[in-house]
């Protein structure tokens, strides 16, 4: 991890409730895949190109947007509970950075004040709730107000088990935030619970790729996707992208690190299915990496948040931008124009 990177992130940890600052740093059981999964992007090693014509950087990507760069924003949860800006601020910068931003089905700012803060194109993430008429509204909303693209999240069947720094109490968000986008689509008896409704639906299915198809006219990316077969499963119905994840780290511990996982499941599926991966990015080699090995985008979560944990939408911009110039340089030194032209040729 770049200095300047690590010293945000000790800011950003410092400053929260300890429970907030565990909820956001902490895989689930033995934390042993959020640990593992940089290294497994440093273990790589390249083989840089040479007398290659380097003075101009094209790392412009078009994946339902242009963007101007390879690296996107990853769907997170309960940006207010960071910052008072929540979601508004995060798609702020990510917006002034050129580069995609993934919102959350958990945001805690509404989808419309999100979409108006971007302006553009942007993703939204997809949880397949119990209730399934409140993730058809939630959809719906979204491609009514520009989402360009939806992330199915298929890796929750159940939450993994992360236990409290202080003990059991819950993290300090209301549920005036949590729901803020959710409530109004709920019918319920005065007083009633509605996380059952709301929590993500165990019985989803490959079946349900086809369901968001018949509500839904948006291009669908997987999400949480490790096995090669379970790839070529969710193109067979219907799936127009593949997002490598293992959510952080957060949901099965010894899961297979993403860097891992990417090149089986690229060469599993055709050529124009583009893969896309999260998990353990923290600086532009990284992403360039993930590109070599046959990504198209690599998408970041934590680093983002503490961005704009020390300095909301333009502390979001400051990291994104810094990946961009770091994204820059390290093309370079690699004897590589274009950052679409990576391939496994340059890595050992």
């Amino acid at each position: 991890m770049r200095k300047w990177l690590q010293d945000k992130e000790i800011r950003a940890i410092e400053s929260l409730d300890p429970d907030v600052a565990h909820y956001f740093t902490r895989g689930c059981g033995d934390d042993l895949v959020a640990t593992e999964a940089p290294e497994a992007w440093r273990a790589r090693r390249w083989r840089p190109r040479v007398l290659r014509d380097v003075s101009r950087i094209d790392t412009g990507v078009r994946l339902w947007g242009d963007w101007r760069m390879p690296l996107g924003v990853a769907p997170t949860a309960f940006h207010r509970l960071l910052h008072d800006g929540g979601e508004v601020a995060t798609a702020t910068g990510a917006a002034a950075a050129g580069v995609p931003f993934v919102l959350s089905s958990r945001a805690t700012r509404r989808i419309e004040d999100v979409a108006a803060a971007i302006g553009g194109p942007w993703w939204f993430q997809v949880y397949l709730m119990h209730e399934r008429s409140v993730t058809k509204a939630l959809v719906q909303r979204a491609e009514r107000h520009g989402a360009t693209a939806l992330v199915l999240t298929g890796d929750t069947p159940y939450v993994g088990y992360r236990a409290s720094a202080t003990g059991p109490r819950p993290l300090p968000i209301t549920d005036d935030d949590a729901l803020i986008n959710i409530a109004e689509h709920l019918a319920l008896d005065a007083g009633a619970d509605p996380w059952p409704l709301i929590d993500q639906d165990p019985a989803l299915s490959l079946t349900d790729i086809d369901w968001l198809r018949e509500i839904s006219d948006l291009p669908i990316l997987v999400k949480g996707v490790l096995h090669p077969a379970d790839a070529v499963a969710c193109v067979d119905h219907g799936a127009d992208g593949i997002w490598v994840s293992n959510h952080g780290g957060r949901q099965f511990d010894r899961a297979i690190a993403t860097a891992d996982a990417l090149p089986s499941i690229v060469d599993a599926v055709d050529d124009d299915i583009p893969v896309v991966v999260d998990g353990g990015v923290r600086d532009g080699l990284d992403a360039l990496t993930a590109l070599a090995l046959g990504a198209r985008m690599a998408f970041v979560g934590r680093p983002v948040l503490w961005g704009l944990r020390t300095a909301g939408a333009a502390g979001v911009q400051q990291v994104l931008e810094e990946f961009a110039a770091d994204i820059r340089h390290w093309a370079g030194c690699a004897g590589a124009a274009r950052t679409a032209d990576l391939d496994r040729s340059y890595l050992v």
